[in-house]
């Protein structure tokens, strides 16, 4: 196999306007040791038995090396940390190996912040730092230490730990640094700054959570960073693409995961990762041994605030009317709330219609009527019982009331979703049609009695729905709000399937656009076309076929992005 030269001349620009400053670091440090010239590396070719090593014996080394550092950088290209941070941790470690083979002639103290909450990212960093260290005989020695600041934050205890010669030096818990006696405060700080100048084969790195800790850290030595630690290392959160799919490996080894239960597992993380306060391996921790005892993927549900709840709503695509009919909703209630008995508004009415075809947003924008009432305490609790005709009307006599009220009963304090609810239209010739006419009644009697204690939505196809209410005046004249849900265009459409890609960490082609554009086109009038559910169920099967598709591949780039080829049309409708 041909030799690649992998790493020639990479970085040869290391550091560029840096080298004057660091040159002038270099001589003062000469002058302060009494040498008139730097110590030089030592050189790969060494003497054995008075005779140098053969030539091969000196490329094998080199190709050795130049895996080694393959490793390591593919480890860097792993961690979840900036794109500069990454290049700046290669470059380092190019720089030790010019370094060692007298390429390079200045000694850099390689000092440097490290800004992350992720220990993993972390231990990564100074496993590879270290070794690179060894490798190339960069340090006095090979020993690696980590610290706390609360145990090294006094004169004597600073001093041992840079007299035992460690080669790395990490200091952890800067917060310790919290010192009171000012007095103190800057004599530490002058023997801190005099130590990691006079042990220069020494690498310190000082580690946070936040870049907070760091500025409270250097805010009475600014010097000491813009001299010494000026070499910054930054973490970064994955996106919620990485977690799941690190998640989904390490899950997958517990519990045979369904491609239900997939797509779930992607939902959960995509709502939850995002507001944890956890770091990325605790959550990942928490989450994989939530699922290994319960053989399921959790569920998660918080009180939301107004704003977010709107935050929520405004971001839903399209559905303008609707938006516009719950702002001003909630903007009558807030007034009938501040004005309590000074004015005499009449009681909302809050039991409502929703009219629209399947997938335009009715049962998603339900949910949120729900937690605006909930946040508006108008319901005692934030939930929705979701129902058809089949869960209200009984199969024999005298059963019908009994089986409305429970549902009735299950909803109270909430809110109650009726779904194609016109299929409670009665006609005339049949008993089923009067078990349907009671299970109305016993609905309108409820919405009635209860309406302090209860909201009724019902949902359905226009057309249809508009032939169920004209049938019964009892339930028009006790519906405050009608919200019309139109057809989502094919760009909304297309707007919600990159929602959907987006949230869970993908990002889709032009190319894919372009399919799925055509897809839609295609579907969109038969008569079993879905609107957003549509769009959701290409999403899903996306994800599956994606999964198939790049199940050989190992480039992030191409597992994050959606290809045209992703985008599946099998059974897509069921007629």
């Amino acid at each position: 196999m041909e030799k690649r030269n992998f790493f020639d001349g990479l970085y040869d620009d290391f550091f560029g306007v840096e080298n004057r400053r660091l040159e002038k670091q270099n001589e003062k440090l000469r002058k302060e040791l009494g040498i008139e010239k730097m110590k030089p590396a030592p050189e790969i070719v060494v003497k054995k038995d008075e005779k140098f090593i053969d030539e091969k014996e000196v490329k094998d080394v080199k190709e050795d090396r130049d895996k080694k550092m393959e490793e390591w950088f593919s480890r860097i290209d792993n961690l979840y940390i900036t794109d500069q941070s990454k290049n700046l941790l290669k470059k380092i470690i190019e720089y030790m190996r010019k370094y060692n083979e007298q390429i390079e002639k200045n000694y850099i103290s390689f000092n440097m912040q490290i800004i992350s909450n992720n220990q993993e990212n972390i231990e990564t960093i100074l496993d590879v730092l270290e070794q690179a260290m060894i490798m190339f005989n960069y340090c006095l020695t090979k020993d690696y230490s980590e610290v706390s600041m609360y145990r090294v934050k006094s004169d004597e205890a600073l001093e041992e730990l840079y007299e035992d010669r460690y080669g790395l030096i990490f200091i952890t818990d800067l917060k310790g640094y919290d010192i009171n006696d000012s007095s103190f405060k800057d004599k530490f700080d002058h023997t801190f700054t005099e130590l990691v100048k006079s042990y220069d084969k020494t690498m310190t790195i000082l580690g946070a959570n936040k870049k907070e800790e760091l500025d409270n850290f250097f805010v009475n030595t600014p010097k000491l960073r813009s001299d010494y630690f000026d070499f910054i290392v930054e973490g970064i959160n994955p996106d919620v693409q990485d977690v799941y799919n690190e998640v989904l490996e390490i899950a997958s080894k517990s519990v045979e995961l369904t491609d239900d239960m997939k797509v779930k597992l992607l939902d959960y993380i995509g709502f939850t990762y995002p507001k944890t306060e956890l770091s990325f391996p605790e959550y990942r921790k928490s989450l994989c041994k939530d699922i290994a005892f319960n053989k399921e993927i959790p569920t998660y549900e918080r009180e939301k605030t107004l704003d977010e709840i709107f935050a929520e709503l405004n971001e839903l695509v399209g559905l303008q009317k609707v938006k516009k009919v719950l702002n001003e909703l909630v903007d009558l209630m807030d007034l009938q709330n501040k004005a309590k008995d000074d004015l005499k508004i009449k009681s909302v009415n809050l039991h409502m219609v929703f009219l629209g075809n399947p997938g335009t947003g009715k049962t998603t924008v339900a949910r949120i009527v729900a937690e605006i009432l909930y946040n508006l305490k108008y319901i005692k609790q934030n939930k929705l019982i979701e129902v058809s005709s089949k869960d209200l009307v009984g199969e024999y006599v005298g059963q019908t009331a009994p089986k409305t009220m429970s549902v009735i009963e299950k909803a109270m304090g909430g809110l109650l979703f009726i779904d194609e609810a016109y299929t409670l239209a009665s006609g005339s010739g049949s008993s089923s049609n009067s078990y349907n006419e009671e299970a109305i009644a016993t609905l309108i009697q409820a919405m009635e009695n209860y309406r302090d204690r209860l909201v009724v939505i019902f949902a359905g196809y226009t057309k249809e729905m508009q032939a169920f209410l004209n049938s019964n005046s009892g339930i028009v004249s006790r519906i405050g709000y009608t919200l019309e849900f139109d057809d989502y265009t094919t760009d909304e459409l297309i707007e919600i399937f990159n929602g959907m890609m987006k949230k869970s960490g993908f990002s889709v082609s032009k190319e894919a656009v372009e399919k799925l554009r055509e897809v839609i086109e295609e579907y969109r009038d038969t008569e079993n076309f879905g609107n957003a559910r549509f769009v959701r169920n290409v999403y899903e099967k996306t994800i599956i076929k994606h999964a198939s598709n790049t199940k050989n591949k190992t480039s992030k780039k191409a597992l994050k992005t959606i290809s045209a080829e992703d985008i599946s049309t099998d059974e897509l409708i069921k007629m």
